[in-house]
């Protein structure tokens, strides 16, 4: 066997591992939200002195710490003497202000909305985050619109308002503070995508992630003291919080951060993609299972109408990839290709681009 065939198969190889480790993570982060719900029905089942130790809150917190263990081991090569001096005043200013949207108030508001509404609403008022994003990033970013991916989007968008709107008796959609929360933490998370795309190119994915992190849990714990009181984490190191946080730091952190990040740097493009839309009937299910939530009698012809958007935004995908490579093989013959100045230009927006299509994290 040739070198050039022992490259090809290697590089086959590490590319199928990637989107195995993609679906891995994908099908973890959907069943995040379930796993909470289930983590805080223990808690509410097993009191400390009438209080439910097994908090969304608690978790959050605890599990924004654990998180920093994958996340160092991963990234501590970017946090160099070198790539920090290039930061700017400017540079910290907004990884703070990311920090803050996307590590602090968009979880907190996605935890509040499962302590008021089930999974399954979440993740279909979820569903106006791709249309959304795609105008944010058209008015706000000027960047072009993507007709396929906007109409895949919409018609997603359509799949879930008709399992909305079909559901009935006890399970009859209302719009209250559950719903409220889930609609402004998706508003939330646009936000911070769209603050770390305008500020932040060129800043590495490791500095970007710690921090984000770090700072996060820094201002939602002061944050949670401030709405809710001093004592809003005294039972935060009782046994059955330290028992029980670790089924969601090992599946959701350890294993989906794990996961997901050798996922994208060894996965193609369009594997990830294809991950990544199917997670919001991964959700769904998830919280069939695990919960026995019921979504009514919507499922299925909502389900196959998200099913048809998939393939529309797939379908859309492949036309794109075809049209870049025309134009890179037309550029190169003419000489004009350009390169980008280092990894770091694009790293992270490619890691938001892809976190995007997946359902909440909760770390």
């Amino acid at each position: 066997m040739s070198h050039a065939e022992t490259q090809t198969d290697t590089g086959m190889s590490k590319a199928m591992m990637g989107a195995v480790l993609v679906w891995v993570a994908v099908i973890v982060y959907a069943s995040s939200n379930s796993i909470v719900s289930l983590l805080a029905d223990v808690g509410r089942q097993n009191t400390v002195m009438g209080r439910n130790a097994v908090s969304l809150c608690n978790l959050l917190f605890l599990g924004s710490l654990i998180s920093l263990v994958p996340m160092v081991f991963m990234f501590h090569k970017d946090w160099t003497r070198e790539n920090l001096s290039k930061l700017g005043r400017k540079d910290w200013g907004i990884l703070s202000l990311s920090a803050f949207l996307s590590s602090a108030l968009t979880p907190a508001l996605f935890f509040i909305a499962l302590d008021y509404t089930t999974v399954t609403n979440v993740v279909l008022l979820g569903r106006i985050e791709p249309p959304l994003f795609l105008l944010a990033t058209f008015f706000v970013l000027k960047e072009k619109l993507d007709p396929w991916a906007f109409a895949a989007g919409l018609i997603a968008l359509v799949g879930a308002v008709v399992i909305i709107s079909l559901k009935g008796g006890e399970t009859a959609f209302t719009f209250g503070k559950g719903e409220i929360a889930a609609v402004v933490a998706t508003l939330s998370f646009i936000a911070s995508t769209i603050v770390t795309r305008v500020g932040l190119k060129g800043v590495p994915l490791g500095i970007f992630s710690i921090y984000r992190t770090v700072v996060g849990t820094i201002i939602y714990y002061f944050l949670a003291l401030y709405l809710y009181g001093p004592h809003h984490f005294q039972d935060l190191f009782e046994p059955i919080v330290l028992k029980y946080v670790w089924v969601y730091a090992i599946i959701v952190i350890i294993i989906g951060q794990f996961s997901w990040n050798l996922g994208l740097k060894h996965a193609r493009s369009g594997d990830v993609s294809l991950a990544t839309s199917f997670s919001p009937l991964a959700a769904l299910v998830i919280a069939m299972v695990l919960l026995g939530e019921d979504p009514g009698q919507g499922l299925i012809p909502g389900g196959l109408i998200i099913l048809a958007a998939i393939g529309v935004g797939q379908f859309g995908r492949i036309r794109s990839q075809r049209a870049e490579r025309r134009a890179e093989e037309e550029a190169a013959l003419k000489g004009d290709e350009a390169e980008c100045e280092g990894d770091a230009c694009l790293e992270t927006d490619e890691a938001m681009e892809h976190e995007s299509r997946v359902n909440f994290k909760g770390a």
